[in-house]
C-alpha cells in the first residue's frame, strides 16, 4: 500500500517539480519579478532600521529576551507536569482555527510546539513594537510581512509537526497527499505569479442558474461596462431609479449571489427600479483606459441611458467600495463641470476617499513597491487579478490562505460548495493606467482630498462639491477599507452625510439580508470630526442594515408609487439577458488586437 503510494506521490512531485523549475527558468513566478525584488529591498532597509534602533537599546532588548526565556521555561514546565484542566502559559487568539484538534492540548510534544511557536510569535511581534526611534509606518511593513513569514512557518502547516495530519496521513496510507498534489498541480496552471489556492468547488455554480440569476435584462454596452436593468417584482414602484456601481476590482455578483442572500433581489421586492453596472474584465487591449475613464465612459453613461429609460431627470446611486470612489467622483465631476444636478442621493459602501488610513494594505503603500508594481502594469497591459487576489487573501492569511493551503494539499479534501468564495476565485483585473493611479495618486499621495489633485474629462474635481445627502455604510471588522478611514473621506464631503457602521468585515458586513439576522449596527445622528468619538456616543441596533437605508432612500422618493418602468428604450434596446457577457470573462482574458467599440461588439454578439 506504502510503495503505491510513494510511487504516485513521487511521479506528482516531480511533476511538480519540473513545472516550477521550467517557469523559474523562464522567468515566471514571484521570485524573479520586480515587484518581490523591490519589496526585498524594501524588507532588507527596514530590517536595518529596526536593528539600528535595537543596538541604541540593549537593555530593553534583554529584557524581551529573559521575559522570553522565562515563559519557555514555564511552557517546559507545563508541559512535562502536565495535570489535567491546568491552564498553557499561552494560548492561541480567539478566532484561531489552526490548533482546535484535541491533541495539540493532549499531547505533550504537540503541545509544546504549538506553545513554542505561539510565543515565538508573541515575542517577535512585541520586539518589533519596542523598539523606539522607527518610524510608525515602518514598524507597520515590518508587522505586516513578519506576520506572514511566521504564520507561513506555523507547525500546522506541516505534517510532521501537525498531529492532526499525522494521523491522517497514517490511516489513508497517504492518499490525501496523493490526492492533495494532484489539486496543487492544478491550482498552479491556474495562477498567474504567486500560488492561488483555491477556496470552493468552482463547477458547483453556474452565472445566471444560481449565483447572479436576479431577472433582467442588458440594456446598454460599451467598450467598459454592460448595464444590467433589473425586472420589476411589484406592481408599482417607487418613482426614483437606483443605481448600483460595483467596484471594477471584482465582479458585481457580490450584490446578487443565491436568492437568500442578494441585494438585487431584496431591493427589486421593496419595490426599487434597480440598474447595475457590470464592468468589462479588462485584458492588455485595456492598458492604457484611465480611472477617470470610469467615470465619462462608465457612471455618466449609467445615468444618461438611465434617465432616458425612466424618464427621470434623478436617480439614486450607490457605490460599492472603488466603485464607490467612481460614483464620488463622477458627482464632483458633475459639480466641476456645472452640469444640472443628476443623482439626487449617493450611498458609499465601505469606500476610501480619504486614502491616508488604507488598513494592511498599506503595507505595499511605498514609492519603491508601487514603481515595481507599475514597471510589471506598463508591462502586461494590467494587474493580472489573480495576484491581486492573493493580496488580499493575504490580510487574512490565516483564515484565507493557510487554511486552504491544508485542507486542500495536505489534507487532500475537496473544496466545499460556497457561493461567496466562488466569487471571490471569479478574479478581475485592473487596467495598467488605471491600477498605477489608484496606487500612486490615491494610496499614495492621497490627492483626491486635495485642491486640484485630480482631474477628470479635463476639470479638477472636488468632493466639497458634493452637496448631495449621502449615506456610508462602513463595517467595524473591515481590513481593506478601514472604518475610521472611510469615516475621514465622509467628513470630506458636503452636504447632510449619514454615517452607520456595521458588524464584521468588509463583505459579510455589507451582504448581510435581513432575513438572516445575523449582524446588527450603529448609528449616529452626530458627525464629529473624530472616528472613535462617533462611536462612542453610537447607539447599536439588531439586524440588517438594508431596512435602514431602505428608509433613507424611501426620503428621496415621492410618496407616489409608480407603474413599474418598461425594459429598455428605443436607444437603449434589450442586448442580451442578465448576466450578460461582460461577467462571464474568467481570467486569463484573452487579449484583443485593439478595444473593440461598442456597435461592433452588439453586432459580434
Amino acid at each position: 500500500m506504502f510503495q503505491h503510494f510513494f510511487s504516485d506521490y513521487l511521479v506528482k512531485l516531480q511533476e511538480s517539480n519540473q513545472q516550477w523549475w521550467q517557469d523559474f527558468e523562464q522567468g515566471k513566478g514571484a521570485v524573479n519579478s520586480p515587484l518581490n525584488q523591490a519589496m526585498n529591498e524594501v524588507g532588507l532597509n527596514d530590517f536595518n532600521e529596526l536593528l539600528k534602533g535595537a543596538a541604541n537599546q540593549p537593555a530593553a532588548m534583554l529584557d524581551l529576551q529573559m521575559h522570553w526565556w522565562q515563559q519557555q521555561m514555564e511552557i517546559w514546565q507545563n508541559v512535562v507536569m502536565q495535570e489535567t484542566g491546568k491552564s498553557s502559559v499561552i494560548e492561541a487568539e480567539r478566532g484561531d482555527k489552526r490548533f482546535a484538534d484535541s491533541a495539540w492540548q493532549e499531547q505533550a510534544i504537540f503541545n509544546f510546539i504549538k506553545q513554542s511557536y505561539l510565543l515565538f510569535s508573541k515575542t517577535y511581534l512585541d520586539t518589533i513594537n519596542a523598539v523606539e526611534g522607527v518610524d510608525q509606518k515602518t514598524k507597520e511593513r515590518l508587522g505586516f510581512f513578519s506576520r506572514q513569514m511566521i504564520n507561513a512557518m506555523s507547525p500546522s502547516n506541516f505534517i510532521a509537526t501537525n498531529p492532526e495530519l499525522l494521523k491522517l496521513t497514517l490511516e489513508k496510507n497517504g492518499e490525501n497527499l496523493v490526492e492533495g498534489l494532484s489539486l496543487l498541480q492544478q491550482d498552479m496552471a491556474n495562477s498567474a505569479d504567486v500560488l492561488k489556492i483555491r477556496m470552493t468547488n468552482n463547477d458547483a455554480f453556474k452565472l445566471g442558474e444560481n449565483v447572479a440569476n436576479t431577472p433582467g435584462e442588458v440594456v446598454f454596452r460599451n467598450q467598459l461596462f454592460e448595464l444590467i436593468q433589473y425586472r420589476p417584482t411589484t406592481e408599482t414602484v417607487h418613482a426614483t431609479p437606483l443605481l448600483i456601481v460595483p467596484p471594477f476590482i471584482n465582479k458585481y455578483y457580490i450584490l446578487d449571489l443565491r436568492e437568500k442572500n442578494s441585494m438585487m433581489r431584496w431591493l427589486v421586492d421593496q419595490g426599487h427600479t434597480v440598474f447595475m453596472m457590470s464592468w468589462c474584465n479588462p485584458s492588455a487591449a485595456h492598458a492604457n483606459v484611465e480611472f477617470g475613464d470610469y467615470v465619462t465612459e462608465g457612471v455618466v453613461k449609467a445615468v444618461s441611458a438611465i434617465e432616458e429609460i425612466t424618464g427621470q431627470e434623478q436617480i439614486n446611486a450607490a457605490g460599492y467600495c472603488i466603485g464607490g470612489t467612481v460614483l464620488a467622483s463622477t458627482i464632483a465631476y458633475y459639480a466641476a463641470k456645472r452640469m444640472k444636478k443628476r443623482i439626487k442621493s449617493a450611498s458609499f459602501f465601505t469606500t476610501l476617499l480619504d486614502f491616508s488610513q488604507p488598513g494592511e494594505v498599506g503595507a505595499y503603500i511605498n514609492d519603491t513597491v508601487i514603481s515595481a508594481i507599475e514597471m510589471q502594469n506598463n508591462t502586461l497591459g494590467y494587474m493580472d487579478g489573480r495576484s491581486l487576489s492573493v493580496t488580499f487573501s493575504l490580510l487574512r492569511e490565516n483564515s484565507l490562505y493557510w487554511n486552504y493551503y491544508v485542507d486542500n494539499y495536505l489534507k487532500g479534501n475537496s473544496p466545499v460548495d460556497f457561493d461567496l468564495l466562488y466569487w471571490n476565485s471569479d478574479s478581475t483585473n485592473v487596467a495598467a493606467s488605471c491600477h498605477n493611479f489608484l496606487l500612486r495618486e490615491l494610496y499614495l499621495e492621497n490627492k483626491l482630498v486635495q485642491d486640484k489633485g485630480v482631474k477628470i474629462g479635463g476639470v479638477w474635481i472636488d468632493l466639497e462639491k458634493i452637496k448631495v445627502p449621502s449615506y456610508f455604510i462602513s463595517t467595524k471588522e473591515d481590513h481593506i477599507a478601514l472604518w475610521q478611514g472611510t469615516y475621514r473621506g465622509a467628513l470630506q464631503t458636503g452636504g447632510n452625510k449619514t454615517f452607520v457602521l456595521g458588524e464584521s468585515g468588509h463583505i459579510a458586513g455589507v451582504v448581510n439580508h435581513p432575513d438572516k439576522n445575523k449582524y446588527g449596527f450603529w448609528t449616529n445622528e452626530a458627525m464629529p470630526d473624530n472616528a472613535e468619538e462617533w462611536f462612542d456616543s453610537a447607539a447599536h441596533n439588531d439586524g440588517s442594515w438594508w431596512p435602514h437605508w431602505h428608509q433613507w432612500l424611501l426620503g428621496f422618493n415621492p410618496d407616489e408609487r409608480v407603474e413599474p418602468y418598461q425594459i429598455g428604450a428605443a436607444n437603449y434596446p434589450v442586448l442580451c439577458s442578465a448576466p450578460g457577457v461582460y461577467v462571464k470573462q474568467t481570467l486569463p482574458v484573452e487579449a484583443s488586437p485593439e478595444v473593440v467599440e461598442t456597435q461592433e461588439f452588439a453586432a459580434m454578439v
